[in-house]
């Protein structure tokens, strides 16, 4: 059973190390050994951007990032698509690479384990991962659904007591751009000019170009362009959602 106290302690965690030793706490209080954690600032945002606190092996983690395993891992995929937990069967790594991925975290010591999706209210996208060496299974799957609620409280509280360490440790803050700074923005990834702009959104280019000036400010860059690339490597922007 998770005490108040234990969710506490990771509220009034003073740096992100202090923070990573309570949730490995409550973990290993519900029989986990393993904890991954890892978040990025949106589901369009690269996985090597991520604020990620483990205890998983420092050779298996050195081995899942340099084959970028978290590409084709099912957990990571299902945490995009959905905000229910998936617990680890074999039907949940039924992909030829799913398969090969469970096959070598066996090695690691995580035979069974269960990986809570985390959506925030700013599009940030991550996962909690517990993983231990007992055998899946029945039993484990029992196991796993009642303690459930406390899996998702802390969850919670991860994420809510998590968010002042994301910028320190994975990447730079990320600005905040108003609805229509977006919305110029992605007219210029898709080619407009300032003129064009201004005729879509029936404005003064004046106004367009004042937007601009604002989203270079926030981005300490000199171009547009470079406001475009800078705003696609933090996930504020999506490609494959551009302007037609």
């Amino acid at each position: 059973m998770i005490e108040t106290a234990q969710l506490v302690q990771l509220m009034d965690s003073k740096d992100a190390a202090s923070w990573r030793r309570s949730l490995l706490d409550l973990a290993n209080s519900l029989g986990f050994e393993q904890v991954m954690y890892a978040v990025v600032h949106s589901r369009h945002a690269q996985y090597e951007n991520a604020f990620v606190q483990s205890n998983y092996s420092t050779e298996w983690r050195d081995r899942y990032d340099a084959e970028r395993f978290a590409y084709v891992d099912p957990t990571v995929g299902h945490c995009l698509i959905s905000t229910l937990p998936i617990v680890w069967e074999p039907n949940a790594f039924s992909t030829q690479g799913g398969r090969a991925l469970y096959e070598e975290a066996c090695g690691y010591g995580m035979r069974s384990g269960v990986t809570l999706p985390i959506h925030g209210p700013n599009g940030e996208v991550g996962l909690l991962s517990l993983a231990s060496d007992a055998a899946p299974g029945e039993n484990f799957t029992h196991d796993i659904a009642h303690c459930m609620a406390n899996l998702t409280l802390i969850r919670d509280y991860a994420f809510a007591s998590s968010v002042p360490f994301v910028h320190q440790g994975g990447g730079e803050p990320v600005p905040r751009l108003t609805r229509r700074e977006l919305e110029v923005l992605n007219w210029v990834m898709a080619g407009k000019s300032s003129w064009e702009i201004s005729m879509i959104n029936r404005c003064s280019e004046a106004t367009i170009n004042f937007h601009l000036a604002n989203v270079r400010l926030k981005f300490n860059v000199n171009t547009r362009q470079q406001a475009v690339v800078k705003a696609i490597a933090l996930g504020l922007l999506n490609p494959e959602d551009r302007h037609r």
